[in-house]
Order: C-alpha cells, then structure tokens, then sequence
C-alpha cells in the first residue's frame, strides 16, 4: 500500500520534472531575448556601462541560470527511487536520503529560475517532493 502512495509521489515528481525539461523559457532564444532586454534597460539607465562587459556578465549569468544538471539529477533520483522500490527490503533511510535530494534540486531549480513559469513548476515540484518525504516517514 504504501509503496503505491511512494510510487504516485515518485510519478508525479517525474511530471513535474519532465515539465520543467520542456519549458518554453529553457529555449536558447527565450534566455537570449531576457538578457538582451536586459542588457538594454542597462545601458539605456546608464551611459558608462560596458557594452562588451555587460555582455561577458550576461553571458555568465546565463551559465549559472542553466537548470540542465538539476533536471539530470532530478531524473537520477527517480530512477534510483523507482529501483528500491521495485527491489524492496530495508530502503526507508535510502528513500530518506533521496527524498533530500529530490528537496536540494528542486530548491536549486527555483533559485536558479528566471521565468515566472520555470518557478511554478519548480514550487509543484517541491510540493510533490515534500509529500514523497512525508510518505518516506511513514516507513523508518
């Protein structure tokens, strides 16, 4: 019964994973268009910025804004959930340990997040992860 509910909880993360995966604002287009905004509100506010310069600082903050290697691990953490599960035995701590993981990425996630978007799926995430949490308690 309650490898059911942790399976739900699993799946649902998996949704939201997935959602974040096909976010429209992960585009290189619709990160490239933000900071050009960006970009220009800047120079326009002040006349001895930079333009190199605040191109190179954009252009960091756009790797450091990148979300990839959270979806990646995301996506891990999953199938290592869904594979003690399927296998069973003494995996309340195991189930723990992950459900603190799945918490870390999703936080990473919404910290990272520049779009409106990005950051609601990002809460659904988190909420989906602390209902996993709440089931995992349930088992130790």
């Amino acid at each position: 019964m309650i490898g059911g509910v942790l399976s739900d909880r699993i799946g649902e993360i998996e949704k939201f994973t997935k959602a974040a995966e096909a976010s429209p604002s992960r585009s290189v287009d619709a990160i490239r268009a933000r900071l050009g905004e960006q970009v220009k509100e800047l120079l326009a506010a002040s006349s001895t910025l930079d333009p190199e310069r605040l191109h190179q600082e954009a252009a960091l903050l756009a790797a450091k804004a990148d979300v990839r290697e959270e979806l990646d691990r995301l996506n891990a953490h999953v199938g290592a959930a869904r594979a003690l599960l399927k296998n069973g035995g003494s995996v309340g701590r195991k189930l723990d340990f992950l459900a603190q993981e799945f918490n870390r990425e999703a936080n990473t996630l919404c910290s990272k997040s520049n779009d409106v978007s990005l950051t609601a799926i990002g809460l659904e995430l988190k909420t989906a992860v602390d209902q996993f949490r709440e089931q995992v308690q349930n088992i130790e």
